[in-house]
């Protein structure tokens, strides 16, 4: 085998072939969506070669269908291959949030079971079956509360968040680093990583941004749906062209710190301001591309072509209106009247006052995010390119992506990339090869700023000239 044969070959396991070093067994394709499956389908379709055989064009039907799923299951097969290799890496799933205001009763973990299949759209078994090897899970705070609301919401989200990887350790180990979730994948666990989704939870404090970080925490989002104090939202009125002083001062505490600096929901002169300003890879931890669906939250593609000089990665998004442009015009008023939601039963409320007043969405389909998949590849090359689903507990048949209806879907996806000509090499990239190359790098980054700059002492109301509330 040559080197770059062996390339090929060896997944996100540390240290050589993943297939010599042994997949754990959560990882094998289930025998329904394999061969047998195959085996299956092609006697009946034997059967009905003989039962017809003098029909004429019937029989012509049945070799075309006969052919068509073969090829397609033969795209599964290769996609589930490569994920066994390389697993999934997703970087956003809202559990936690789901777990704190749809369980029964709210907030109990240990009420909460995954180890079985659950009632949305995210647990232990579908994640194996979606070939998953690292979650990010996201502790989403909502950015209508005020700062002690959500400083205290963000703990208990962390918290949520802990005790459910803790509850499952046969299946879900902690990670904090490049590193750990390599270990625990070869361990045959999930690793579970923490995503802060939204600035505002840091209070205007630099100190909670480290006290954060030594909970856990890997990424954050610099803002949620409302502008904050330091940057301007997707979703909000500008307030500041971008990033503030203070603003600035953040991103680079976290790239002191290591923790990934995540320019979803952000708007794009603040996009442009986080470029300038680090000095590590950014991610967008949940977004698609703009120009496929205008949609505020998406990526740009003047963001798009800075990407490769910054080595930043765009990780794309499985909602409907941020993948579907007719979806996104059917969302376009219901999307500000959700910025004011402060609980997912207000949310709901809303999302169903709005579907009664316009009717249904118009549904996207797992094609539409395999386009945005290739949009940012052509655009921004494929090594900047990964998956955030954002899974949050979605039940109406128009929050779903057809095709995409859970964790358990992901090498659906594959497939059809695969039916598009993709390279193994490429898919190894988007599953999950590309994340870890822009954590590591943020890793080393963190190391080398640590060691010639001391934790900074600044405050908004020196940089801003704005008191802290």
């Amino acid at each position: 085998m040559s080197g770059s044969e062996s390339k090929e070959r060896r997944g996100i396991l540390e240290d050589g072939d993943a297939v010599s070093r042994g997949i754990p067994a959560h990882y094998q394709p289930r025998a329904q969506g394999g061969v047998q499956f195959l085996h299956s389908v092609s006697k009946h379709m034997m059967s009905l070669r003989l039962i017809r055989w003098s029909g004429g064009p019937v029989f012509g039907l049945v070799l075309a269908v006969s052919s068509a799923a073969q090829t397609e299951d033969a795209a599964l097969r290769r996609a589930k291959a490569i994920l066994r290799t390389t697993p999934i890496i997703d970087t956003h799933n809202d559990l936690p949030w789901i777990i704190r205001e749809k369980g029964t009763p709210p907030r109990d973990v240990e009420a909460y079971d995954i180890s079985k299949r659950a009632r949305f759209d995210t647990d232990i078994p579908r994640l194996r079956e979606g070939m998953v090897g690292a979650q990010f899970w996201s502790v989403y705070v909502p950015s209508g509360l005020g700062p002690l609301d959500a400083m205290r919401t963000q703990l208990e989200q962390i918290d949520i968040a802990r005790r459910l990887i803790a509850k499952y350790p046969n299946d879900l180990g902690f990670a904090a680093s490049v590193a750990d979730i390599r270990r625990q994948i070869a361990r045959g666990r999930i690793a579970s990583l923490l995503g802060i989704e939204g600035g505002h939870t840091i209070a205007n404090s630099l100190g909670a941004l480290r006290a954060y970080y030594d909970l856990g925490v890997r990424y954050m989002t610099l803002t949620h749906f409302h502008t904050n104090d330091w940057a301007d939202a997707a979703t909000d009125s500008v307030r500041h062209n971008g990033l503030t002083r203070f603003g600035g001062e953040v991103v680079r505490e976290m790239n002191r710190l290591g923790m990934l600096v995540d320019i979803s929901h952000v708007s794009p002169a603040t996009m442009s301001d986080v470029l300038a300003t680090v000095e590590a890879p950014v991610l967008f931890s949940h977004s698609s591309a703009r120009a496929l669906t205008d949609h505020a939250r998406n990526v740009p593609d003047s963001i798009l072509r800075r990407l490769p000089q910054n080595g930043g990665v765009v990780m794309v998004a499985f909602i409907p209106p941020f993948v579907s442009e007719p979806a996104r015009q059917w969302s376009e008023e219901l999307f500000p009247r959700l910025t004011q939601a402060a609980s997912d039963s207000q949310w709901q409320r809303l999302t169903r006052e709005y579907v009664a007043e316009k009717g249904p969405s118009p549904r996207a389909t797992i094609k539409d995010v395999a386009d945005h998949i290739e949009h940012i590849r052509k655009v921004a090359g494929v090594n900047h390119v990964g998956i955030g689903a954002d899974f949050y507990g979605a039940e109406a048949e128009h929050d779903l992506v057809q095709g995409l209806e859970d964790v358990s879907r992901y090498p659906a996806l594959f497939a059809e990339l695969v039916r598009r000509g993709w390279t193994d090499a490429d898919l190894r990239k988007i599953a999950g090869e590309n994340l870890l190359r822009v954590f590591r790098q943020a890793e080393v980054t963190a190391e080398r700023l640590r060691r010639t700059r001391p934790s900074s002492n600044a405050t908004i109301e020196e940089l801003d000239r704005r008191p802290v509330p």
